[in-house]
C-alpha cells in the first residue's frame, strides 16, 4: 500500500498538558478569550464525581461567569443539541467548554456551531458544510479514548433513523484543549479499558488508512507504542498517574493522526452499533477490532508489521505476513486482559437488524479509506463472524 504524498496538515488547537492543569482553566482561558460567559457542557456523572469543582473555582477566580448544561448522554442525540443551543442562548453564553468523555466534547462542539448557524444539526452531516464559524470551543477530556479534543468532527445520532451522523469541518477543531490526567484517575476500569482500546483503534486505523500521510503515520505509530506501554497499568492500577498521563497523551496523539487520515471499517461498523443498539462506542470498537484486523491483513501486511513492532512483538526471522499476524494475536490477548468481550453478541448486537447495520456501515465515509476494498457482503460477513466470535 503506497503512502499519500499529496496532503495538507492543519492542527490549530492549542494543547496544555499538565497534571492538575484543569485547576487553572480560567487563567489558561484568558489566553484565548476575554470577557466571556462560558457554557460548560457535561454529564451528571462528571458532576457527581466532583470533576467540575476545580474548573468552576478557576473560572470564578478569573472573573468568568458560567452556566452548566448537564444533559449529555452516550451517543449524543440531535434533540439534545437543540436543547443545549436553547440553553446557551437563554444564558447568553459565548464560549463552549466541553468536559467529560467524547460524548460531552462532541455535544459541546455541536452546540457551539449550531449557536451561529441556521437549521437543524443534521443538515450539516458530511464534510465541510458548516458556513459560519462556531463559538470558541474548549475541551477538557476526562477519559483517554476519543481524542475529540483535537479533532475536526462531531458524531450525532439521528433519533428517527438511528444513524450516527458524522459532521466534519476544520471549524470544529477546539481552540484549546486542557489535558489533566488527574481527571482520569477516577475513571473505572471498564471505561479505562473501552476508551483505551478506542484510542488504540484510532491509531491503528489511522496508520493503515488510504488517506494516511507521513505525519499522520508517525503520530499514529507513536500513539500505539504509548498505549501498549501504559493501558494495562492504567487499567489495573488506576491511581498510577504516570500511566494515566501517558494514556491521555496517546489518545490525543491518535486524535491528531486520524483528524488527518480518517479511520476505517471498525468505525464504520461500530457507529452502526451505537446508533441502532446504543452500545458505547469504545467497547464496540474494541470487540470489533480483531475481526477487522484479520480482514485487512492481506491488504497491508507491511503496515501491520510496523504496528506489530510498535506493540512490542519480536518479529525476528518472521516473514512480513507472519509478523503482520502478530498484531491480531496481541490485540486478542490485550482484549482478554482487559475483560473485553471477544464477540459482539455479548454487547447486545442482534443479527435481526443486519440489513440496517450493513446499510449504515456502507454509508460511512470511513469505508472508503479502509485499506482493503469493502463491499456490503464483506460487512455482513464481518458482523456475522464478530457475532459468533469466529476468527
Amino acid at each position: 500500500m503506497s503512502i499519500n504524498n499529496s496532503y495538507q496538515f492543519y492542527m490549530p488547537t492549542k494543547v496544555v498538558t499538565e497534571v492538575n492543569s484543569s485547576n487553572h482553566t480560567g487563567e489558561i482561558l484568558k489566553e484565548v478569550v476575554q470577557d466571556a460567559k462560558v457554557l460548560i457542557v457535561t454529564d451528571q456523572g462528571i458532576i457527581n464525581a466532583g470533576l467540575l469543582e476545580g474548573v468552576k473555582a478557576s473560572l470564578e477566580a478569573n472573573n468568568f461567569s458560567y452556566a452548566i448544561f448537564d444533559k449529555v448522554e452516550p451517543n449524543p442525540k440531535a434533540e439534545t443539541i437543540g436543547v443545549g443551543v436553547d440553553f446557551l442562548k437563554e444564558n447568553n453564553c459565548d464560549v463552549v467548554l466541553g468536559i467529560g468523555g467524547g460524548s460531552s466534547i462532541d455535544t459541546g462542539k455541536a452546540i457551539a456551531f449550531m449557536a451561529t448557524n441556521e437549521g437543524h444539526v443534521l443538515d450539516y452531516e458530511g464534510l465541510g458544510k458548516i458556513p459560519k464559524a462556531p463559538l470558541p470551543i474548549i475541551a477538557i477530556p476526562t477519559t483517554s479514548g476519543t481524542g475529540s479534543e483535537v479533532t475536526a468532527s462531531t458524531v450525532i445520532t439521528n433519533e428517527k433513523t438511528l444513524f450516527k451522523a458524522a459532521i466534519v469541518s476544520p471549524m470544529l477543531f477546539p481552540k484549546l484543549a486542557i489535558l489533566d490526567a488527574a481527571l482520569t484517575v477516577k475513571c473505572p476500569p471498564s471505561i479505562t479499558a473501552a476508551t483505551g482500546m478506542d484510542a488504540l483503534t484510532h491509531a491503528i486505523e489511522s496508520y493503515v488508512s488510504k488517506q494516511a500521510n507521513p505525519i499522520s503515520q508517525a503520530l499514529a505509530l507513536h500513539a500505539i507504542k504509548m498505549i501498549k506501554a501504559s493501558l494495562q497499568k492504567a487499567y489495573f492500577v488506576g491511581s498510577d498517574i504516570e500511566s494515566r498521563s501517558m494514556m491521555l497523551e496517546a489518545s490525543m496523539i491518535a486524535g491528531f493522526a486520524f483528524s488527518q487520515s480518517r479511520l476505517g471499517n471498525v468505525h464504520a461498523i461500530s457507529h452502526s452499533f451505537g446508533g441502532v443498539f446504543n452500545i458505547p462506542h469504545g467497547i464496540a470498537n474494541a470487540s470489533l477490532l480483531p475481526f477487522i484486523l484479520k480482514f485487512n491483513l492481506p491488504a497491508c501486511p507491511e503496515q501491520m508489521k510496523d504496528i506489530a513492532i510498535a506493540l512490542g512483538a519480536d518479529v525476528t526471522g518472521l516473514s512480513t505476513e507472519e509478523a503482520a499476524h502478530k498484531v491480531l494475536e496481541i490485540v486478542i490477548e490485550l482484549n482478554k486482559s482487559l475483560n473485553i468481550p471477544l464477540n459482539i453478541k455479548d454487547l447486545g448486537v442482534s443479527l435481526d437488524r443486519m440489513d440496517k447495520l450493513v446499510e449504515d456501515s456502507m454509508s460511512s465515509g470511513n469505508i472508503l479509506v479502509n485499506p482493503r476494498l469493502t463491499t456490503a457482503k464483506d460487512v455482513q460477513k464481518i458482523i456475522e463472524n464478530a457475532y459468533y466470535g469466529k476468527l
